[in-house]
């Protein structure tokens, strides 16, 4: 029988992730948290930064949704408190 393919690609990984989990045991405390910080600096590289515009525009939505969830749980909070107040009265 032949090995389907997801089959050969775990056998195959296997070594691999033998040999990152080797090498990074080989490192010693600095030099994981050096490989820490080149990971941070790599990634704050890919943050996109919004313009004046696109600022402005998420802040309305966030504004927007919390007032209309701040809405909707009030509305929800006065049902309740009235349909308590009928079934227990006062």
């Amino acid at each position: 029988m032949s090995e389907s393919p997801s089959e050969s690609v775990s056998a195959n990984s296997a070594p691999a992730a033998k040999k990152r989990s080797a090498s990074s045991d080989k490192r010693g405390f600095f030099g994981r948290i050096a490989l820490f910080v080149r990971q941070v600096v790599a990634e704050l590289k890919k943050v996109h930064t919004p313009t004046r515009s696109e600022l402005f525009t998420y802040t309305a939505v966030v504004i927007v949704f919390v007032a209309a969830i701040m809405a909707f749980v009030t509305l929800l909070d006065f049902g309740i408190g009235k349909l308590v107040l009928w079934v227990f009265g006062d």
